[in-house]
Parts: structure tokens; sequence; C-alpha cells
């Protein structure tokens, strides 16, 4: 059934926006967010990111002061350098990466800070916090590229 549910997902996905924004524009906020970090777990039971990455090669997270100080010291660069090495402010005036994919990719898609990677990756995909319906414009664009989100949106909309 699992292997069915993820089997062309990314064109699923697609196909299935109008049905995703009219869940989390219109869900039972409180049942979702219970149901939430079983539907997480049971996501990750059968997806590896490592499989995909897709994350790390096309998008960036948001580097707040936080994780521009930790990273900079693990790498032993200076903060000013960190930034300017690897870093731009987007239109939002946050800093992301300013290269795609991210610097911190490795070919066998492992990430080289990952003990120390900025939050926004450590809580990627928000599949199990309320990040999921307090941002639905988020929320459907990550469930085009990430099988973890498609995952938990399909399973909240059988559960309806």
């Amino acid at each position: 059934m699992t292997e069915k549910l993820l089997q062309n997902w990314g064109k699923k996905s697609g196909e299935r926006q109008k049905e995703y924004k009219r869940l989390l524009n219109r869900a039972d906020k409180n049942k979702v967010l219970k149901a939430l970090p079983d539907l997480h777990e049971e996501a990750f039971s059968h997806i590896n990111c490592l499989d995909c990455a897709a994350c790390c090669k096309n998008y960036s997270p948001r580097f707040k002061t936080p994780d521009i100080k930790r990273i900079s010291k693990h790498l032993k660069m200076k903060e000013g350098d960190f930034i300017e090495t690897y870093l731009r402010l987007d239109e939002e005036g946050d800093y992301v990466v300013n290269t795609k994919p991210c610097p911190f990719l490795g070919s066998d898609n492992y990430c080289s800070i990952y003990d120390v990677r900025p939050s926004d990756c450590e809580r990627f995909p928000y599949t199990d916090e309320d990040v999921l319906l307090k941002r639905p414009n988020l929320t459907l664009k990550n469930s085009g590229f990430c099988p973890a989100v498609y995952y938990v949106l399909e399973k909240l909309i059988e559960t309806k």
C-alpha cells in the first residue's frame, strides 16, 4: 500500500494541490496537530532523505544569527567570512546559501555540517509541527519536492 502511495508521488502531488490547499485551510487543527507526530514517524519509516535530498539540492534554509554563529565556529571561520563565502540576502532579508545545491551537501547526499546545521534544516519538512498548518503556502510548495510532506498530506486526506 505504501509503495503504491509513494509511486510517482511528485506527479500526484502536483495534481492534488487544490485538495491539499482545501485540507490545510479547512482542517480541524486540533485533530491534525494530534495526528502529525505519528504520521511524521510513519512517513520517515518509509522514506530515506538520503535517497532524495531535493531540499538541499534546490532550496535553502534561512540561516539565522544563532545558526551563523554555531556553524562559523564549527568551521573555524569568522562570522563575516562565513557569510561572505556561503551566504547571500534573499528578497525577504534572510540569509540563504548563495549556490545550489547547498555547498554543505556531499555527492552522497550527506550534509558535512549535519550536527550543527541550521534550525530550518533540523526542523524540515515541518511534518510534525504546526508550521504545516500555519504556513499553508510553504506546505504546498514543500509537497512538490518532499515525499514526506506528500505522504503526510495524503494520510491526512485519508483520515478526514
